[in-house]
């Protein structure tokens, strides 16, 4: 299964090679210009000299081929830069063409699926995985055509002037493709290893670091410390093992580079000292030996680099693979028959990943322009009823409809365009809070801006911030507390004005005062508007407002707060423990 795994995640590292063809193509020309200058430099060399000590050539009849060798030396320096100029630029394009692909399937995907990834695993690939691309087609896929077409042009050099050598050099070239070949197949499985312990290393990182607060109240902290320390330190093995292999891979092949070299040293020796050799036929075979090998050693060094791609691409193949939920084609846009749109659900079941069946024939209906509240202890389907009604949970059978038209055969993005959507765990973006707010209508004007920010209270918040709205604020809102954020997202999701609105615990992390006033503001601002929310306080509820009950996926009771609150009920055992909390 793991070879089929990294032979598909190496046919797709090919794929994406296709687009920067022109620019590898470029990049392996001017590295094979630069074996032919290495070799006409290296014949000028040997010839200076052999003039110099032999013949006592005097300076001015060597100055034109001096000249030579320096122009030639330069030349090869701006082929060098030219080679690694087109080699980056592929790496970089690669890349750029990587993380839009990946971004266009987590939107396709939808939040929905990322909720049920691990938030550090999926980061680890998105970007350390994506990081691993740029060195194996700016270096590993470059030199691994140098390798081939360099060491020819020297061979093909050397025989012209000194075929022994030339031989040597073709007898011995077989040891280190051979020993890479066995030493690769140890160091694709460190590196496989280290990768995957990598991604659980970053998962346990982020879920320890986003459970923080509750392993500090259950004193688990230390033992969750303790562990992520045990993750590290098998993380460093894995890494050490991945590099011991590498260090004795290279250490190898320089030991038999060194002496294939060795063996053309002193074979050439011998030669001179019989006459059988003229001194710039030696030099010049002595001088391209160790270029001969330069590229299989370099492969070597560029074979990791192939590794940790191949290890990484297997994750980024399995985002780009996860199956989507595709809507119809030519979905028709939802009209509303009025301003606020009534919703009707009929039979709903819904599954979610490995959770099961999360909703369990939901029958519900919320007219047009009133609002309905959601209650039930956790994990009975109250946030996956709202996913659904946004379309980002899939339906496994029943219906669900606004205003009379089916949302299954609809234009989501149309219809999400009417939701005014207040998530449980708001997302804040880096970016300053004013780009935040206007994530909901970006051609808002001032006074609206803040308008909103006094319904949400967080006008004096704002007057608090060194650059008010152009205060930065960090990824997940790193400046503003809990609190401050669940104000930001009420900002935000006022400002969009839509006729829908959908709030899963809108004031779940404010304090009593802040909330209630926060409550008052959001009442005014949601009349004449269809409301379907989730409440986290019962006893806060009034008399008149319009509950159902969803425990288990299923709706047990639904009406209003007075005719459920009767003893025996299962709201009333909702406000009982409310209280008590």
């Amino acid at each position: 299964m793991a070879g089929t795994e990294q032979g598909a995640a190496a046919d797709w590292l090919r794929q994406q090679a296709q687009p920067v063809r022109s620019l590898l193509r470029n990049a392996i020309s001017y590295g094979a210009a630069q074996s032919v200058l290495v070799c006409a430099v290296a014949w000028l060399v040997s010839q200076v000299l052999a003039q110099a000590i032999f013949v006592h050539a005097a300076l001015a009849d060597l100055r034109w081929s001096i000249v030579a060798i320096v122009a030639l030396v330069l030349l090869r320096a701006v082929l060098l830069y030219r080679q690694r100029a087109c080699s980056d630029a592929a790496g970089r394009v690669v890349t750029q063409n990587v993380q839009r692909a990946l971004r266009d399937r987590l939107r396709q995907l939808g939040p929905k699926w990322s909720a049920g990834q691990s938030a550090g695993d999926l980061v680890t690939r998105l970007v350390d995985g994506v990081d691993t691309l740029a060195p194996y087609y700016a270096g590993y896929l470059p030199q691994a055509a140098l390798a081939g077409l360099i060491p020819a042009v020297v061979l093909l050099a050397v025989g012209l002037r000194e075929p022994w050598s030339a031989l040597v050099l073709l007898l011995c070239a077989p040891l280190l493709p051979v020993f890479l070949i066995l030493a690769g197949r140890a160091a694709a499985e460190a590196s496989t290893r280290r990768w995957l312990r990598l991604r659980r290393l970053g998962a346990r990182f982020m879920d320890a670091v986003a459970g923080l607060s509750t392993l500090r109240l259950y004193r688990a902290a230390e033992r969750e410390h303790e562990r992520v320390l045990a993750a590290g330190e098998a993380y460093r093995k894995d890494t050490m093992a991945v590099l011991r292999v590498a260090f004795l891979s290279a250490l190898v092949m320089e030991f038999f580079a060194t002496c294939s070299i060795a063996i053309v040293a002193v074979m050439v020796g011998f030669r001179l000292m019989s006459g059988h050799l003229g001194f710039a036929e030696g030099m010049f075979a002595l001088l391209l030996a160790p270029e001969f090998f330069l590229p299989l050693r370099a492969m070597g060094t560029q074979r990791h680099a192939r590794m940790e791609a191949v290890a990484a691409a297997e994750g980024l193949v399995e985002i780009l693979a996860a199956p989507v939920v595709v809507a119809p084609a030519a979905a028709p846009a939802i009209t509303p028959k009025t301003a606020a749109p009534g919703l009707l659900l009929r039979g709903v079941h819904a599954s979610q990943g490995g959770s099961g069946e999360v909703l369990r024939g939901i029958d519900l209906a919320v007219p047009a322009g009133s609002r309905l509240t959601l209650v039930g202890p956790s994990g009975g389907g109250k946030s996956s009823l709202l996913a659904a009604v946004m379309g980002l949970l899939p339906l496994a059978s029943g219906d669900i409809e606004i205003d009379g038209h089916a949302l299954q055969a609809a234009d989501l993005p149309a219809w999400r365009a009417q939701i005014g959507w207040l998530p449980q765990r708001p997302h804040v973006f880096n970016g300053t809070l004013r780009d935040n707010l206007l994530l909901a209508r970006p051609e808002a004007d001032e006074v609206s801006i803040a308008r909103v920010l006094r319904m949400a209270s967080l006008d004096q918040v704002v007057a608090k911030l060194p650059q008010g709205l152009d205060t930065p604020l960090g990824e997940r809102g790193l400046g503003l507390s809990g609190g401050e954020l669940q104000r930001l997202a009420i900002a935000r999701m006022c400002l969009r004005d839509a006729p829908v609105l959908l709030w899963d615990e809108p004031t779940q992390h404010l304090d009593t005062v802040t909330a209630a006033q926060i409550e008052q503001q959001l009442d005014q601002f949601a009349r004449g508007r269809t409301v379907l929310r989730v409440a986290h306080r019962v006893r806060d509820l009034g008399p008149q407002e319009a509950v159902a009950v969803l425990v288990g996926g299923k709706i047990l009771e639904q009406g209003t707060v007075a005719q459920l609150r009767q003893p025996g009920t299962a709201f009333a055992a909702l406000l009982q423990e409310d209280l008590r909390a």
